[in-house]
């Protein structure tokens, strides 16, 4: 297969950030896919986060490629592999060790993909992987969140929030959110009955006795919110600065989102009956990629996802 255009991490300690390059397209392992993709989701942390500058063992890693979510088009299979799959349209997630999706051509484990969903299209389903996966994960699996309870969701107008908003409100919780009030009735759309504006107003001058924490924010912002848990209640954290806490609370309550191929198929179920959406804040091209990780792409909405189109999506 011919040389594939990709961009990778340029590996400055002092000024991080993307260039474009080529490179040849991989070769799909055991168990893998080599999906054609078409776009990729961003999560600007990842430029900072350890597995974009290590390897597995701890040993330096060079020229990462980022973009860990994607929707495209099946066109290779590994050993073991289903071959019903090749051509298939799919969208999901790999390794973060791995190399990204910020490129032509990624690989990904089968187990990680699913059928993209036929009512949205590529741009759609790249938003869905990470944001999703980690709500399903953070409130039904580490909290185990039940009907009736509250939950406070820190950060509801981000990637991850606003599926953490419907999944919560779908299970029949009570659901409070922080956010900027201008999303207010845009995430009360969603399932939030209370929205508290970050810039105006103190959360834990607002709501006590909570069941569930889900903190996409960190900082100052998880440290208060001990506070306003109940006696018994659960913490759950995804800030990256979670990850490095010396605290014994937070390391407890942090965790990273794994690919699972039963959950993506049930949120692809979802999303085609309408009854979860995916929103998409901005669509850069491939060479401007370099904005959506830096924070100055032009931002739609200020909610949901920055999508990179690789290639005709």
């Amino acid at each position: 297969m011919n040389a594939m255009k990709v961009i990778r991490f340029n590996d400055s300690p002092d000024a991080p950030g993307l260039i474009p390059d080529t490179m040849p397209a991989p070769e799909p392992g055991e168990g893998e896919l080599l999906i054609r993709v078409r776009a990729a989701g961003v999560t600007p942390p990842e430029l900072r986060w350890y597995p974009t500058t290590h390897r597995p063992d701890g040993g330096r890693r060079l020229g990462a490629i980022p973009g860990h979510e994607f929707s495209g088009t099946v066109e290779g299979i590994g050993k073991g592999v289903d071959s019903r799959l090749l051509g298939r349209v799919v969208f999901g997630m790999n390794d973060w060790f791995g190399e990204g999706a910020t490129a032509e051509y990624c690989t990904a484990r089968a187990e990680g993909v699913a059928f993209k969903p036929d009512g949205i299209g590529h741009c759609e389903a790249a938003a869905v992987p990470i944001g999703a996966l980690t709500a399903w994960q953070g409130l039904y699996e580490r909290a185990g969140l039940r009907s009736g309870e509250n939950v406070l969701i820190h950060g509801g107008a981000g990637a991850v929030g606003v599926f953490a908003i419907q999944l919560a409100h779908r299970m029949g919780a009570k659901v409070a959110t922080t956010a900027s009030g201008r999303h207010r009735d845009f995430l009360r759309t969603l399932g939030a009955d209370a929205v508290i504006d970050y810039k105006t107003e103190r959360f834990e001058a607002i709501v006590r006795e909570v069941d569930v924490v889900f903190d996409c924010v960190g900082g100052e912002t998880l440290k208060h919110s001990w506070d306003v848990l109940k006696p018994g209640g659960r913490m759950v954290t995804v800030a990256s600065d979670g990850e490095g806490s010396q605290d014994e609370r937070t390391k407890a309550a942090f965790f990273i989102v794994e690919p699972k191929q039963a959950q993506l198929n049930e949120i692809a179920e979802l999303l085609e009956r309408g009854e979860l959406r995916v929103f998409v804040d901005s669509v850069v091209p491939m060479s401007q990629a370099s904005t959506a990780y830096l924070g100055t792409a032009p931002r739609l909405h200020g909610y949901g996802k920055v999508v990179i189109e690789i290639g005709e999506a």
